[in-house]
């Protein structure tokens, strides 16, 4: 049983990817860390912040009250961790009793959720020789289980570490046999399992979720996106398509532990722009997979965007609600999805309920019909190039949405914005992306951020809030039972508005730009909030 480490000390092993450290400090104290899975069903978030998006429902709202519309405006920055990451910070903290958990690139930080101090560093050098994606050598996050933590690193190894000390369990290589695999995601542990996804779908790798058991790190199942020859939705997959047709998983989860369901994403199909070499709808891209987290088999599906030709992932969070909807109590998921519109499914079976534009400038689609597949335009990338809406970065994106228990909203940031796409026959090379062709910004489309609010019931947008700024953010959301929204802005500042209106109660300028998600904690009853910008993690909390 580990005890109190009262010096620093650092400990180092040698593998086969390089020289793993890990550093740490007095204070850690071994018993305020072992946490259980009764713990990580818990529904609703309070003190501790557990995963990526805080529980399994992916709502990111956290039921701490001490801070309100009314004192908001008292906020002040209580401390700022600089990290020695390779690229911008886009983790999402995790807390369990007062300690925080952190990663940027391949390193993993523990510290006092307090004062920042760091209580461990486990270092390990970022992989040589990746492309695309993954030569950002960006990591979001941890999951914890017992005393274990879990990451994945830039070329799509599972760590397992000690949260005690930052010491290496084990480690697995999880997406061999095409070096264009790499990793950006938190894993998503579940029961005695960590489930995991790959990123590189636009460079030719087969996409899948793996699931690994929490103890041994042995391979559980695995359940690939791109059917193989034979197996249902193989037809778009002629020859060794499949091998190369994306579907990738490079964000986590949720979970419903009543219905024994995970809920994860997939992204574009490979070659992203050109359609000719792979036909049909392209099962199981752009989809929200329903899958048996004790055995990987696929409950449902249901496809956002058949045979998608504009790099329209699906990988958005899947959040889980239960409401009265139409009359009835209902287990919805609701998904602001990157080709333009918001979705509503019944998450027992998939059933697609609803579906609205929020995307203002889209023009891809007429609308989405009654059984939920888009209704196409006549607008494909072609060789002098097609000015299609949403652009490449999607009119939504990976960055987190949340649902408030208070308000009863769906909130999320959408990015209006047109850009070129063209198109051309390329061959799969590895070590080389896989777009088949290109894309570029529309000269004549100024982008714009904007802040939504949606009511799921009414089926209606109740508020839109532009955003100023030049920064180009890839911040989330998160809620509280305050009704407080809190978001990184395009100005560099960490804002919170009214959930009702809109309206800006506070802002501050952290000076550099926001590409993660916001949280909430508390220790010794003092709420704080978190937000990742530039290289540093910034802390918030109302004066003591």
């Amino acid at each position: 049983m580990w005890g109190t480490f009262s010096r620093l000390w650092t400990a180092c092993i040698f593998l086969a990817s390089g020289i793993a450290c890990a550093q740490v400090s007095g204070g850690l104290n071994a018993a305020a860390v072992n946490v259980k899975s009764s713990e990580l069903e818990t529904k609703g978030i309070t003190d501790n912040w557990l995963s990526y998006n805080g529980d399994y429902t992916g709502r990111r709202h956290s039921s701490l009250t001490q801070i309100t519309p009314a004192n908001v405006s008292q906020m002040r920055a209580q401390w700022v961790f600089h990290t020695r990451n390779a690229g911008v910070l886009e983790v999402t903290p995790v807390v369990v009793n007062g300690i925080m958990y952190i990663t940027g690139s391949n390193d993993a930080y523990a510290l006092d959720a307090r004062t920042g101090q760091m209580l461990w560093h486990h270092a390990r050098e970022v992989t040589q020789g990746l492309i695309d994606d993954a030569s950002g050598h960006i990591n979001r996050g941890v999951a914890i289980l017992g005393t274990r933590l879990y990451m994945e690193t830039d070329n799509a190894h599972l760590l397992c570490l000690d949260a005690r000390s930052g010491n290496l369990l084990w480690d697995v290589a999880y997406a061999p046999g095409n070096k264009n695999y790499g990793a950006t995601s938190a894993p998503l542990v579940v029961k005695n399992k960590v489930l995991v996804g790959t990123s590189g779908g636009d460079d030719g790798v087969r996409g899948f979720v793996a699931a690994f058991d929490a103890e041994t790190g042995k391979e559980a199942w695995r359940f690939w996106t791109i059917p193989a020859p034979g197996e249902k939705g193989s037809a778009s997959w002629p020859g060794d398509m499949y091998l190369h047709g994306g579907g990738t998983t490079w964000m986590p989860g949720t979970y419903d532990p009543e219905l024994n369901t995970v809920y994860w994403g997939t992204s574009n199909p490979s070659p992203d722009f050109e359609g000719t070499v792979r036909p049909g709808d392209d099962l199981y891209t752009n989809c929200v997979l329903a899958l048996d987290p004790d055995t990987g088999k696929l409950k449902w599906y249901f496809q956002f965007t058949p045979h998608d030709l504009f790099d329209y992932d699906a990988t958005e969070t899947p959040v889980l609600v239960d409401m009265a909807y139409q009359g009835s109590p209902s287990k919805l998921l609701i998904e602001a999805n990157r080709n333009g519109f918001v979705y509503i499914l019944d998450r027992t079976s998939g059933k697609f309920l609803s579906a609205s534009q929020f995307s203002l400038k889209q023009n891809w689609a007429k609308g989405i019909d009654e059984n939920g597949r888009p209704i196409r335009t006549d607008l494909i990338p072609n060789v002098e190039g097609a000015r299609i809406c949403p652009g490449f970065a999607g009119a939504t994106n990976w960055f987190s949405p949340s649902y408030s228990e208070a308000t009863h909203l769906f909130y999320f940031m959408s990015l209006e914005e047109c850009s070129v796409y063209s198109a051309g026959i390329e061959k799969f090379e590895e070590g080389k992306a896989y777009y088949s062709t290109g894309v570029k910004h529309s000269t004549n489309d100024d982008a714009e951020k904007v802040l939504i609010a949606y009511d799921p019931v009414r089926n209606q947008f109740v508020w839109r809030v532009p955003q100023v700024g030049n920064t180009h953010s890839f911040a989330g959301v998160m809620t509280t039972a305050t009704g407080l929204v809190l978001f990184g802005d395009d100005t560099t500042s960490f804002e919170a508005v009214d959930g009702h209106t809109g309206k800006t109660l506070w802002h501050f300028n952290m000076g550099q730009s926001a590409h993660a998600s916001p949280m909430a904690y508390a220790v010794n009853g003092k709420q704080y909030f978190a937000i990742a910008a530039g290289d540093d993690v910034f802390a918030f909390a109302l004066p003591d």
